[in-house]
């Protein structure tokens, strides 16, 4: 890619820290608003977002800072609980992994009721973990220890076996809520059915490379895609195993794939971090190349918004936010 295509971000958050993981809420929070948290050593940061092409009266971006959170460890990983909500009376709900193997379940009303609930189990680091879509009364994770652990807030939690080398990601399924979709570093895409813990449908990426992260789609569940090696791929799960198209997007490897949650043609992907900085391409389905190229220094995270064809990326001591021309 040619270096004067890089474009700056269209908005920026300044930060006192490094950002480790950056996460938009994919749920609604009764609010003009969205709801995103940002994270990275020893704390958590939720806030609201509002740009400008939401409100005519915003100016670029309005970040609201609601709380910030002690948290024990760096943050490595953070998922929302559709449960966080500002309206009525307001709630804060998300679930943290960090480095000590444990999983840190956060809630607050944003006044005096703080709690922190600390679930043990895995034996190796947590790569990834996210809650049921509909309640959010179930937490899944997934780590390099091989298993996948499902559980539920107040009842015995189920684990079962995935095969080596270690699992990257997992979603529940959009539509079948107790189906979950695992990603393995070897290459295959797993789904599995949480009532029988067998899987039921797998995905090839018929690829050397490691597989660094996958995605599901959520406007459209039949798409599935992911980064292996330098490479994105996308599946239509309904007609093979195989990717459907496969092209070149980093030289120095890819680190994330991430779906647009309102657009079902749009997708990012992030590079590796470098020594300076880390690229973020964001993709149509119908271009051959990336529509937006960008930069952030030492860049971390991937998150989009919930409506707007806008993605942001975590970095050091800034929020990078790339809107989508369409």
């Amino acid at each position: 890619m040619q270096e004067d295509l890089t474009r700056s971000p269209s908005y920026t958050v300044t930060c006192d820290d490094y950002v480790h993981v950056v996460e938009f809420s994919p749920f609604s929070s009764g609010s003009h608003a969205s709801l995103l948290a940002y994270g990275g050593n020893q704390y958590v940061v939720v806030g609201t977002c509002l740009f400008q092409e939401e409100d005519v009266e915003v100016e670029g971006v309005q970040f609201n800072v609601l709380r910030a959170f002690h948290h024990d460890l760096r943050v490595d990983a953070l998922a929302w609980s559709p449960e966080s909500r500002l309206d009525r009376i307001p709630t804060i709900r998300f679930c943290t992994a960090a480095a000590d193997r444990k999983l840190r379940l956060l809630t607050s009303d944003l006044q005096d009721r703080h709690e922190v609930k600390v679930m043990e189990g895995h034996t190796s680091y947590i790569n990834h973990l996210v809650f049921e879509p509909t309640e959010g009364k179930q937490i899944a994770s997934v780590s390099d220890d091989h298993t996948c652990r499902s559980e539920p807030f107040c009842f015995r939690f189920l684990s079962f076996f995935i095969s080596p080398p270690c699992s990257q990601l997992l979603i529940f399924s959009p539509l079948l809520l107790l189906m979950l979709m695992v990603a393995e570093k070897k290459g295959t895409i797993r789904f599995y059915d949480l009532v029988t813990q067998q899987a039921i449908l797998s995905l090839d990426c018929g690829h050397s490379g490691p597989l660094m992260s996958a995605d599901w789609c959520l406007a459209n569940t039949i798409k599935v895609g992911a980064v292996v090696g330098n490479d994105w791929l996308i599946w239509d799960i309904t007609r093979s195993s195989y990717p459907q198209e496969k092209r070149p997007a980093h030289k120095d490897k890819a680190r994330l794939f991430r779906w647009s949650i309102a657009n079902e043609n749009l997708f990012a992907t992030t590079g590796c971090p470098g020594k300076i900085s880390s690229q973020v391409f964001i993709h149509h389905l119908g271009h051959p190349q990336p529509v937006t190229i960008g930069s952030s220094l030492v860049g971390s995270g991937l998150s989009w918004h919930r409506t707007l064809p806008l993605c942001v990326v975590g970095g050091d001591r800034k929020l990078c936010f790339w809107m989508t021309e369409m």
